[in-house]
C-alpha cells in the first residue's frame, strides 16, 4: 500500500449485494443485485456452465489417452511432434524403442539427452522454456485464471456486431447479427460452434478487419483460420471451412494481431524469438527476429497500422515501424511486460509489467512525412498511474455497518476504448473489482478516476474488452469467473465535445438518464 495510489481519489466502491450496471454522466451506477436487470437489450445472454465444459474436457482427454495407443508408431510420433515439438517426438520413439530399429532408438535417445541438456542450459536464462505448453499458455494468457475460467479467450469483431469466445472444451462459439434477431421473436439466434482436432489449449482469438467471416485462433501447436459465413445456417462448420497455419518451433501461439487493413496476421510464441508475419491467403510466413528476450509473448498493431508492439518473456520489449520494419528497444527494471494498449491514433502506448502496479506510457511523434519511416519514441517511459493496493471505505465511514475492501495491485490486462475516453484495468490477484478511468489525450495524456466495477457476489473478473464499434459512448464486456458475459454501457460527454454542442450533449445525456432503467431487459 502506498499513499501515491490513485485509488485514494476514487469514489466509494459498491459493497456486498450490489452490482455495477452502467455509467451515466460520468458516474458508475450500482444497484442491489435483486433489482439488477442483467440482459442488455439487443445483445445475447451468454452464461457458460462451468462444470459442463470441464467435464467434457476430462472425458475427451481420457478418450484420447486410450485411442493414442491404437495408432501406428509413425502416427504417434507425428502427434507427439504436433503437441510437444521435436523433444516430444524423440521421447515417443525412446518410450517405444521395441517398435523401431535399434539404431533409430539409439540416435533418438542421444538426441533427447542433448535436447534436454541444451534446454536446461537455455532454461536457466529463460525459465519459461522449462514449462509445459499448457503452463506457458496459462502464464501469458490475457485471462486472469486461464486454466479454470469457463471462457478462456474472447474477441469482438472490429467492424461488425459480432463476437467469439473459446471454452474449456476447446470449442469456439460465435454470436453474430444478434441485434436483428432480437427484434423478432420468431427467430432463434444461430450460434456456430467451431471444433477441430488441432484446436487445443486456445490462447487467443482475433477477427480479421475488413472481413466479416475470418477468425484466427491461436492454439497449442498451430493457428487455425476459420471462415464463418454470416449467412450460413450451419451450426457446426466443417473442416473445409478452416486453414491450418504451422511453423516449426513456433508454438504454443499466445498472441495474434491483424494489421488494421487485414492483410497481415502477426503471431507470437514465448518459445520463438521470431514473430511471424503471415500471408493467410498464401499460407506463408515471414519471420521477424531480434535476438534477446527468449521469445515473443505479446504482439499488438497500432490502430493506424504504422507501429507494432512486441513484448518478450524478459525485461525487453520493442516497438516496430511497419514500413521498413526497424524497431526501437526498451528495457524495464520491473519485470516483463504483461499487457499493453494503443491510443486511437497510435501515438500513445500504455503498458504494465508483471512485478509493478503502475501503468507506464510512451509517446510517439505523429510523423506525416511517409519518406521518414521512423518511430521517434520517448527515450524513457513515464509512470502515469500508480495502482498499488489500497483499502477503500464502502459507504459512509461514520456508519456502524461501514466496511472496507481492497482494490488494485499487479495488473493482468488493460483495454482502452476506440475513442480514447475510457480505460479498464483487471488485476492479477485481486480481481473482485475492475478499475475504470477517464482518459483525455490532448493536449497531454490525462488519466483520472471514474470508479470501480463489481459483478455479482462471488464473481471475479477474468477478462475485459471494449466493443470497438460502439457509437453511443463505450460498451465494456466483462468475462466473469461464473461463466457470465456482462455488459457495461458507458454514456458520457466526450472530452473532445466543442463548447457549442456541449449544451445539446448534456440534454441528450439527461434524456438518456431517464431511460437508464430501460436499457436492460427483464432478467
Amino acid at each position: 500500500m502506498t499513499s501515491a495510489s490513485i485509488f485514494r481519489s476514487f469514489p466509494p466502491p459498491p459493497g456486498k449485494g450490489q452490482i455495477t450496471v452502467f455509467e451515466q454522466i460520468g458516474e458508475l451506477n450500482h444497484v442491489p443485485q435483486e433489482q439488477a436487470k442483467l440482459k442488455l437489450q439487443g445483445y445475447p445472454d451468454v452464461s457458460v456452465n462451468k462444470d459442463s465444459t470441464r467435464n467434457l474436457t476430462q472425458r475427451e482427454n481420457a478418450k484420447s489417452a486410450f485411442l493414442l495407443h491404437d495408432e501406428t508408431m509413425s502416427k504417434r510420433v507425428y502427434h507427439a511432434w504436433q503437441d510437444m515439438g521435436i523433444s516430444g517426438a524423440l521421447e515417443e520413439i525412446v518410450n517405444d524403442s521395441d517398435q523401431v530399429p535399434n539404431w533409430i532408438s539409439s540416435v533418438a535417445q542421444k538426441l533427447l539427452v542433448l535436447s534436454r541438456w541444451t534446454g536446461s542450459l537455455h532454461g536457466s536464462f529463460f525459465p519459461h522454456l522449462a514449462l509445459s505448453n499448457e503452463d506457458i499458455v496459462s502464464r501469458y494468457s490475457r485471462v486472469v485464471h486461464w486454466t479454470t475460467s469457463p471462457i478462456k479467450a474472447f474477441s469482438w469483431h472490429p467492424h461488425t456486431l459480432k463476437f467469439s469466445y473459446a471454452l474449456q472444451d476447446d470449442t469456439v462459439r460465435v454470436h453474430a447479427n444478434f441485434t436483428e434477431l432480437a427484434s423478432s421473436l420468431k427467430h432463434t439466434e444461430l450460434v456456430p460452434i467451431l471444433k477441430h482436432k488441432l484446436q487445443k489449449n486456445i490462447a487467443c482469438l482475433d477477427w480479421q478487419p475488413n472481413s466479416s467471416s475470418v477468425l484466427a485462433v491461436g492454439c497449442q501447436s498451430c493457428i487455425l483460420i476459420w471462415h464463418v459465413e454470416p449467412t450460413s445456417l450451419a451450426t457446426r462448420p466443417s473442416s473445409s471451412s478452416v486453414q491450418v497455419l504451422q511453423e516449426s518451433g513456433h508454438s504454443p501461439v499466445t498472441s495474434l494481431s491483424w494489421s488494421p487493413d487485414g492483410r497481415i496476421l502477426m503471431s507470437a510464441s514465448p518459445v520463438d524469438t521470431a514473430m511471424m508475419a503471415w500471408d493467410v491467403a498464401l499460407e506463408t510466413c515471414t519471420p521477424l527476429r531480434r535476438f534477446g528476450g527468449g521469445g515473443v509473448s505479446l504482439v499488438s498493431w497500432s490502430p493506424d497500422g504504422s507501429k507494432l508492439f512486441s513484448a518478450t518473456p524478459s525485461n525487453v520489449f520493442r516497438v516496430w515501424e511497419t514500413r521498413t520494419w526497424n524497431c526501437e528497444k526498451w528495457s524495464t527494471s520491473t519485470g516483463p511486460c504483461k499487457t499493453a494498449c494503443w491510443s486511437p491514433k497510435g501515438n500513445i502506448l500504455l503498458f504494465a509489467t508483471e512485478n509493478h502496479p503502475v501503468i507506464y506510457s510512451l509517446t510517439f511523434s505523429e510523423v506525416s512525412d511517409e519518406k521518414k519511416p521512423v518511430i521517434f519514441g520517448s527515450q524513457t517511459a513515464m509512470a502515469t498511474v500508480d495502482l498499488s493496493e489500497t483499502d477503500l471505505q464502502i459507504g459512509d465511514s461514520s456508519s456502524v455497518n461501514s466496511s472496507s475492501c481492497r482494490v488494485g495491485g499487479l495488473i493482468q490486462h488493460m483495454s482502452w476504448d476506440s475513442h480514447g475516453e475510457r480505460l479498464a484495468v483487471v488485476f492479477q490477484g485481486n480481481c473482485d473489482y475492475i478499475a475504470v478511468f477517464r482518459t483525455k489525450l490532448y493536449p497531454l495524456l490525462e488519466v483520472t478516476p471514474c470508479g470501480v466495477v463489481k459483478g455479482l457476489d462471488g464473481e471475479t473478473a477474468e477478462f475485459v474488452q471494449f466493443q470497438p464499434n460502439y457509437s453511443k459512448g463505450a460498451l465494456l464486456i466483462v468475462v466473469w469467473s461464473s461463466g457470465r458475459v456482462g455488459y457495461l454501457p458507458m454514456h458520457f460527454i466526450s472530452s473532445s465535445t466543442s463548447v457549442s454542442s456541449l449544451e445539446d450533449e448534456i440534454k441528450f445525456q439527461q434524456h438518456q438518464h431517464t431511460f437508464s432503467s430501460g436499457i436492460y431487459s427483464t432478467t
